[in-house]
């Protein structure tokens, strides 16, 4: 291997100090070996990395590039130290979040600057799920963490929750719908006779779940809880959004809320985990999560 760390180091502070000999003081090493350093470089790339015929040590272009792709090796590097030591204190390397699409992933954003603020080295990936596809992500070890499942864990495993509050889901339409020039409250006859949006549940082992549908009735079926209301928003079909989400839009003038003569009970929503792989990051964001203000801003 002719690249290593420490050959990287001795270029990169060469051109930081402008010679050798303050690179040299920099490393606590004596001008020689830098210099040697640098030749074994050279000789071993069979390259001239810097321009010696002025006062000050210059990087040739082939200096600059190596030298350039080099600092992104020494910083993913000095990364990689700070993680290992991380995870040796207990922090894990990566926290896989699995986010009902119930919950705007907006709203997780102060959560997740709170826990950089920590300085834990650990890498955060969320993905959004629907429905049963929340649990399933955590039942077949896709995520560590759920945030938004439907309060109904499946049976037969053992998780930690914390209860994050209820979602109150209404019944709407675009305002131009026909359905709008229904006698309100709607009867379910009213509602069956217009297509319905719905969110695809994105369980891969799990069964998938369905809410909110009429038996024959027609269904567009849709990839996210904002595409449904999209869908809604351009009237090609009726159903029921979480409140925050349909008045958002009705304060827009883009949807109308309408009474329903069979509304749907709020949903429970909890934060889940496997306790047998609680390690400090998911403790964290357990502990947060239980504070009620963070828990009534992913809701709001």
């Amino acid at each position: 291997m002719k690249l290593s760390l420490e050959a990287l180091q001795v270029l990169d502070a060469i051109d930081r100090k402008g010679s050798f000999a303050a690179a040299a003081d920099e490393l606590h090493r004596v001008p020689s070996a830098v210099t040697y350093s640098v030749r074994q470089l050279e000789e071993g790339l069979a390259v001239e990395l810097f321009d010696r015929r002025g006062h000050r040590a210059v990087l040739t272009p082939a200096g600059k590039e190596l030298l350039s792709e080099g600092r992104r090796l020494l910083q993913a590097a000095a990364d990689l130290e700070c993680r290992v030591q991380q995870v040796a204190r207990g922090w894990e390397s990566e926290l896989r979040i699995a986010l009902d699409t119930i919950v705007g992933i907006d709203r997780m954003f102060g959560l997740v600057e709170e826990f950089y603020r920590q300085g834990t080295g650990t890498r955060l990936r969320f993905s959004h799920e629907v429905f049963g596809g929340t649990w399933d992500a955590l039942a077949s070890g896709r995520s560590d963490l759920a945030v938004g499942a439907p309060g109904d864990a499946p049976a037969g495993r053992n998780y930690g929750m914390q209860s994050l509050g209820r979602a109150q889901m209404v019944f709407v339409a675009a305002p131009f719908h026909p359905i709008c020039r229904e006698p309100q409250p709607l009867a379910d006859e009213a509602i069956q006779a217009h297509r319905a949006v719905s969110v695809a549940d994105t369980s891969r082992l799990l069964p998938p779940r369905t809410a909110g549908l009429l038996s024959g009735q027609d269904v567009l079926t849709v990839p996210s809880l904002e595409a449904k209301a999209a869908a809604h928003v351009a009237g090609l079909g009726v159903g029921f959004l979480p409140h925050w989400i349909a008045q958002r839009e009705a304060l827009a003038g883009r949807l109308a809320i309408l009474e329903v003569a069979a509304p749907r009970a709020p949903i429970e929503l909890v934060a889940a985990w496997r306790p047998a792989q609680e390690g400090k990051a998911l403790h964290w964001f357990a502990q947060r999560l239980a504070d009620p203000l963070v828990a009534a801003e992913l809701l709001s």
